[in-house]
Formats: structure tokens, C-alpha cells, sequence
């Protein structure tokens, strides 16, 4: 694969001058999305006990927690990924107030659910051991070798505050606000459409290789460089925009089971079962989430708590990864690889960096995948669940990789997720469940 030039790869590259400015604007946006969170919530800071969502007070918390882990209290952070997961740490910076910050933030040890049975310290302790937490973590970058295993752990910590940061932007759509995040759009990597963009790529057979290989940052699953056949075929230009999917709604697709796979049909009953006013559970759930027709037969969409007349040009949002096999196969398409996405990427007519894009690939581990020190990142999660690619308008710039896996289960329409489709003939590798 060419060396990609992007704020992402600079990003992973970074060295120590541009880390520390990075992690200080990372920051900033933590505690912007946090204070829009207090306006919109209250003091209390309550949301529901959900899979989709996690305790503001936690999420603040934890980040702290988790920078103070891999750096301030990591006896060996200066070997990167060789470093032992299980070094003896020193106490952490809340223990002086009889507070035991490792059994309330740490994701490995504490399950979701359990997060709401916790007595967090309030907003101000968590803030202020969040400044202390920066101010330390600075100091050592300062002292930290400047190679890649001496920053691993740093960048380690700042893409992992840029997750949580996207996290909370669609966490507070679930809730119903608006967080006004000013995340920048994508630019370099996500090339901007021109005026005679087409609307199908054709992209000829060739080799690729998978997998992160070189210097600079990488996630576990990542490693592994490999080289795939990839067949040619015909993809989107562009993710599937509202226009191209509705028409599959008003076809009554919601209702018809030939389009969907077993695993999407039982989630569609599932959610008619929960629908308000379907009590049998007979109807069928009719339309993507956050969407309604308006009193004049248009679409409409909800977000931050308004319904606003719907863009039918933009990407379609918030879908399932059923949904998306589902209108593929209404349309006669399919999703396409992790292989096939990262060629098409390449293209210079290929836009991308809108919404995430569901692929037809499980996430799974490359050859010779060895786990990181946070060995919990990628290693639980090779279950059969989808890779997603690309990036959303909440993602941080120095997130939006072509090489970057990002993981979800399919049921999952909280996130700021849609797809493209292909035509041509499908890769056996890491297939997931089609409908029949």
C-alpha cells in the first residue's frame, strides 16, 4: 500500500512536540462534550442502564484512569508493545482521598452494567484528577524517548480519548441533544466530491495488502500485512445516500423476509416487540431509527432532540448491518469486503469519511496477530461481529485511516454507521451471514 500523507498518518507518527499539542486539544474537546452533557442533563448526570450508553461520570473518569495506567503508573511504558500488562503499578492519584480508582475505571475488570451500582466521585474530583492526569502525562512525554516504543503508550492514550470523544457525540443523539461538537470535516482522506463525480467505481482485479506493516502507531489488529486476491468489481462512489435507500422502505423491505438474514430477521421481530403501541408484536419494524414521516407523507429526521426535514442527498445513518445486507439484497448488491473498501479507498473519485461503512468481513485477528498490553482491546472481540471502515463527522481527523478497523455488532444503530454496495463477485474471506 503507498505511504498515505494525512493527518492520520502524521498522527501516528507523531513525535513528541506535535503528541503534546495533540493530547492538550483532545482534552479540550473531552471537557467541552462533558460540559454539554451537564447543560443537558443536570447535575445529577443520570442516563438509562443501557448497552448503548455509559455513565457520563464514568466515561470522564475512565479516560483519566486509562492514561494514568499506561503512563504515569506504568513502570515499564517505555517498551511499548513489550511492555508486561500485569507490571506491578503504583498507587493511583485517587487513592489519597480513600478513593480505589482501579476498582471503579477499569473497563477489563468492571462490567457495564456494574458502572451504574458505583459511587463515582462527583464532577469536580473528576475534573480536577483529569488536569493532574494531563499535567503528568505531559511531564513524561517530555522525558519519553522519542521512538516508537517510548510513545506507543501516549498515542495509545490519545486515540483512545478520540474514541470516547465520538462515543459521547453519539451517545447524545440516543439521549436526544444536541452536544454541538465541532469536530472538523474529513479533508485529505476523505476526498472531497467533485462536481462530476460518478456514481459507480469500476475497479480492475488485483492483489492487496491487508494489514499495518512499518514504523509509526498501529492497533494490534491491525499487524499482520498480508496479501489478498481481491477480484474486480463495481462499488458506490459514494456511501448510500437516503434517496437510494428509502425507496427500499416504501417497497414495504421491512415486511419481507426474503431479504433478510436469519440473524437480521430476528432482530427486526425483536424490535417490533419493543415498538410503542405493538404490544403483539406482530407488526414489523417499518424504518431506520431516528427517522419519521411527516403529517405531509415527506421524511423527516430527529436530531439533538428536533425533527428536522430529512436530507435525502446525505448518507444514510444510524443503520444495522442488517439493514444494510438488507437493501443490498433488495437491490441486487452486496457489501463489500475490508479488501475490496481499502482498494476502492485508494481511488481518488471515492468519498468517504460521512458515516461508517458496514463491510462483509468479520473482524478477525490477521496472521500472527499477538495482543497489545491493553489485551482486552481487540482479542474478546473476534466473534463473528463486522468490520467497519471509513470514518463519521464525530470521528477526529487523526482517527480517519483507510487501515483503521473499527468493530461493532450488527445490531447496532446508535452509531454514526451506513455502507456502500458492490456489484461483482464476492470474497470468500471473513464472509458474514447473507439473507437467503
Amino acid at each position: 500500500m503507498a505511504v498515505i500523507v494525512s493527518e492520520a498518518e502524521q498522527a501516528r507518527c507523531a513525535g513528541k512536540a506535535a503528541l503534546a499539542q495533540a493530547l492538550v486539544r483532545a482534552r479540550e474537546r473531552t471537557l467541552r462534550l462533558f460540559a454539554a452533557y451537564q447543560a443537558a442533563l443536570g447535575p445529577a448526570l443520570r442516563v438509562p442502564c443501557t448497552p448503548e450508553l455509559n455513565l457520563p461520570l464514568w466515561e470522564l473518569g475512565h479516560i483519566g484512569w486509562f492514561a494514568d495506567w499506561w503512563i504515569a503508573r506504568n513502570p515499564q511504558r517505555g517498551l511499548g508493545t513489550q511492555a508486561d500488562p500485569l507490571a506491578p503499578r503504583a498507587a493511583a492519584r485517587q487513592a489519597a482521598r480513600g478513593v480505589d480508582a482501579d476498582a471503579l475505571y477499569n473497563s477489563s475488570t468492571v462490567p457495564h452494567d456494574r458502572r451504574w451500582q458505583l459511587e463515582l466521585p462527583d464532577a469536580e474530583a473528576v475534573r480536577a484528577d483529569l488536569a493532574q492526569s494531563l499535567a503528568d502525562t505531559l511531564a513524561l512525554l517530555a522525558q519519553a524517548p522519542e521512538d516508537d516504543a517510548g510513545l506507543y503508550f501516549f498515542r495509545l492514550a490519545l486515540f483512545h480519548e478520540d474514541m470516547h470523544a465520538e462515543a459521547a457525540v453519539y451517545m447524545a443523539q440516543t439521549l436526544g441533544f444536541d452536544p454541538l461538537d465541532a469536530t472538523a470535516p474529513p479533508t485529505t482522506m476523505a476526498n472531497t466530491a467533485a462536481p462530476a463525480q460518478p456514481q459507480t467505481l469500476r475497479i480492475a482485479a488485483t492483489p492487496w495488502t491487508l494489514g499495518r506493516s512499518g514504523p509509526g502507531f498501529a492497533f494490534d489488529n491491525e499487524l499482520g500485512a498480508h496479501t489478498v486476491p481481491v477480484a474486480a468489481f463495481e462499488i458506490d462512489a459514494r456511501a448510500v445516500s437516503w434517496a437510494r435507500f428509502l425507496p427500499f422502505v416504501a417497497a414495504g423491505g421491512y415486511a419481507q423476509r426474503r431479504y433478510w438474514s436469519e440473524a437480521g430477521w430476528a432482530w427486526l421481530q425483536d424490535r417490533a416487540a419493543a415498538q410503542p403501541g405493538s404490544a403483539s408484536g406482530t407488526e414489523p419494524w417499518r424504518h431506520p431509527r431516528h427517522l419519521r414521516q411527516s403529517i405531509h407523507g415527506g421524511w423527516e429526521r430527529q436530531r439533538g432532540g428536533a425533527w428536522q426535514a430529512l436530507d435525502l442527498a446525505a448518507p444514510a445513518c444510524h443503520l444495522t448491518a442488517f439493514e444494510a445486507q438488507a437493501w443490498c439484497a433488495w437491490a441486487g448488491r452486496r457489501l463489500p469486503s475490508e479488501a475490496e473498501w481499502e482498494v476502492a479507498a485508494s481511488h481518488p473519485d471515492l468519498q468517504w469519511g460521512e458515516v461508517w461503512e458496514w463491510t462483509a468481513s468479520a473482524f478477525a485477528p490477521f496472521p500472527g496477530f499477538q495482543p497489545h498490553p491493553y489485551v482486552d482491546y481487540s482479542r474478546p472481540w473476534f466473534d463473528g461481529r463486522p468490520v467497519l471502515k471509513g470514518a463519521s463527522h464525530a470521528t477526529a481527523p487523526r482517527m480517519r485511516h483507510p487501515q483503521y478497523r473499527n468493530f461493532f455488532t450488527p445490531e447496532r444503530n446508535d452509531i454514526l454507521a451506513g455502507f456502500r454496495s458492490v456489484v461483482g463477485q464476492a470474497s470468500a474471506q471473513n464472509t458474514l451471514n447473507q439473507p437467503r
